[in-house]
C-alpha cells in the first residue's frame, strides 16, 4: 500500500513540475528525499518559488572596486554665496578707494603735526629759538637784532616785526635796556607740506641799566626789571633746509 502511494505521489510530481511556468525555473528545488518525506507525513507539497523582484527606483550607483555608494553631486549653492560674496567685496574696496581719496584732498586731512613726530619736533625747536632772537634786543649790541630779523624772516614777517617792535627799540636805546624772551612752551597747531603753524608761548623780562634820579641826584643802580609772559602764533616755512618765519600773529596786541 506505502508503495502504491509513493509512486502516485512521485507521477504527480513530476507532473507538477511539467506543469510550472519558466519564471519558477529560478527557484531553489527541494530535494526528491525531503518531499518524499512530506509525502510520507501525509502533509502538502510545497516548492519554494522566488518572488519576482518588486519594481523599485533605480538605487545609487556603486563603485565596482570597492562597493562603496557615490553621493549625488550637490547644487553649486557655495560657489552663488562665492560670487555674491566677491561683489559685496568689490563693491566695499570701492567705496573705502573713494574715501581715502576725499581724505587726502581734505586739506584739515593733510596736517602731519600729529604724525611725523621728528618733523614736528625739527620745527618746535628751530621756532623757539628763532623767537628768543627776534624778540630780545641788547641796547649794547643792536647788530644782533638786525641779524637776526635778516636771517629768521621773510615774506609779510618783516614788515610785522618791525612795526611791533619800532617803539619798544626805540625806548630800549633810550634807557639802555635789554630785553629777554625766552620760550617756554610750542605746541605746531599745523604741518602742510613746507608751511607749519605753530603756537609760541614766552617770558620777557626788561631791564634799564640807565638810572634814574633821586632826590636831585643820579642812582647808579638798575631797577629791578618788568616781566611779563607772551603768546603768539608763528607761521614757518621750509626753504634752503630751515624753517623761516612768514608771518607773525600777537592775537591784535601792538
Amino acid at each position: 500500500m506505502s508503495t502504491t502511494r509513493h509512486h502516485i505521489n512521485r507521477q504527480r510530481r513530476r507532473q507538477a513540475r511539467d506543469a510550472r511556468p519558466a519564471a519558477t525555473a529560478t527557484a531553489a528545488p527541494r530535494t526528491e528525499a525531503a518531499e518524499d518525506r512530506a509525502a510520507t507525513r501525509g502533509g502538502p507539497v510545497r516548492t519554494a518559488v522566488k518572488a519576482p523582484p518588486s519594481p523599485r527606483a533605480p538605487g545609487p550607483a556603486t563603485d565596482g572596486t570597492s562597493g562603496m555608494v557615490r553621493s549625488r553631486p550637490r547644487r553649486p549653492l557655495g560657489l552663488m554665496a562665492l560670487c555674491a560674496l566677491t561683489l559685496l567685496l568689490g563693491a566695499f574696496a570701492g567705496w573705502a578707494h573713494a574715501e581715502a581719496e576725499a581724505l587726502r584732498a581734505d586739506p584739515a586731512r593733510s596736517n602731519t603735526a600729529l604724525t611725523d613726530l621728528a618733523r614736528t619736533s625739527e620745527i618746535k625747536g628751530q621756532v623757539a629759538e628763532a623767537v628768543d632772537r627776534l624778540f630780545s634786543y641788547d641796547h649794547a649790541d643792536p647788530g644782533a637784532f638786525d641779524k637776526a630779523a635778516k636771517d629768521l624772516l621773510t615774506g609779510k614777517a618783516v614788515t610785522q616785526h618791525r612795526d611791533l617792535l619800532a617803539g619798544v627799540r626805540q625806548r630800549a636805546g633810550a634807557q639802555k635796556a635789554v630785553i629777554t624772551t625766552t620760550v617756554t612752551e610750542t605746541a605746531v597747531e599745523r604741518i602742510d607740506g613746507d608751511r607749519a603753524r605753530v603756537l609760541v608761548y614766552a617770558d620777557q623780562s626788561s631791564v634799564a641799566t640807565a638810572g634814574g634820579k633821586a632826590g636831585g641826584k643820579r642812582n647808579a643802580a638798575p631797577d629791578e626789571g618788568v616781566y611779563a609772559a607772551a603768546m603768539l602764533a608763528v607761521d614757518v616755512v621750509h626753504r634752503d633746509g630751515r624753517w623761516l618765519v612768514s608771518g607773525l600773529d600777537t592775537f591784535g596786541r601792538r
